[in-house]
């Protein structure tokens, strides 16, 4: 895709999740999550070890936004995260995982500055698909803002390519040196391989234009590659705290429950 473009309107609304994480396993093949099975969306932990380890301290306090039923946030405590918190969308799937309701347009239920780095993998391309988008997503982003400490950092993993994803990220008070790094999706790695099994992950790094923008002579190796955003919290932002909203919006809730190394 490498647009970023709505797959569906319902990826941004509550009972399309719940629906979802009830209903039984498709047959033969991934169930992409239903039923309660384990599905990681987009790339797996093993896939965005290096990155994340190099990006973000065992010690940081961090917010998984848009958890699901994936393994992500179990396979980095496994591997020596301290704290993650995740929260999402579906009251079914965090039952099934595991606590509170939470928006992500609002998420007061926090206290400002109270996390090292939120990570996002493709809540903010469900957002972009509800029915208030991109308003919704404009305020999502704004309690990120306001959630990050000094310098906290906001990893975005994505279908949106810079000139969807990057005037938000600027709206919403990230620092404009924009770290992007460029991933195939696992299918077209594996077709890459011939089928055998990979031995690393192939990711780039790619420098953004002075605008924000891929280079004008850069072409996508897999038209579905995954966006990776490495964002940090602006100086001007660290100065002048991000209004948080004070009410629920469309009676859309997010759940959390938290996964912490004793």
């Amino acid at each position: 895709m490498g647009g970023g473009e709505c797959r569906s309107n319902d990826y941004g609304a509550a009972t399309y999740w719940d629906a979802r994480y009830s209903s039984p396993s498709s047959t033969g093949g991934s169930g992409g999550g239903r039923g309660g099975e384990f599905f990681d969306w987009y790339q797996t932990y093993p896939a965005l070890r290096p990155l994340l380890r190099a990006r973000l301290p065992t010690s940081s306090r961090m917010l998984m936004l848009g958890c699901g039923n994936s393994l992500l946030s179990e396979d980095m405590v496994k591997d020596g995260y301290e704290e993650v918190v995740n929260i999402d969308i579906s009251s079914v799937v965090i039952e099934q995982m595991r606590e509170k309701h939470m928006d992500v347009r609002d998420m007061s239920f926090f206290g400002d500055e109270t996390f090292d780095c939120v990570l996002d993998k493709g809540t903010l391309d469900a957002m972009m698909c509800g029915n208030d988008a991109p308003h919704g997503a404009s305020k999502m982003l704004e309690e990120v803002a306001r959630l990050l400490r000094p310098d906290g950092v906001y990893m975005l993993i994505t279908y949106g390519a810079p000139k969807e994803r990057v005037p938000l990220l600027y709206q919403a008070g990230c620092d404009r040196k924009i770290k992007l790094y460029i991933m195939p999706t696992p299918g077209y790695q594996l077709k890459r391989s011939n089928g055998a099994p990979l031995t690393e992950t192939i990711m780039e790094e790619v420098a953004l234009t002075e605008e924000g923008q891929l280079p004008p002579d850069y072409v996508l190796k897999d038209p579905e590659s995954h966006f990776i955003y490495v964002c940090q919290k602006s100086d001007a932002a660290n100065g002048a705290p991000v209004k948080s909203c004070s009410q629920s919006h469309n009676g859309m809730h997010m759940k959390t429950n938290q996964i912490s190394v004793d």
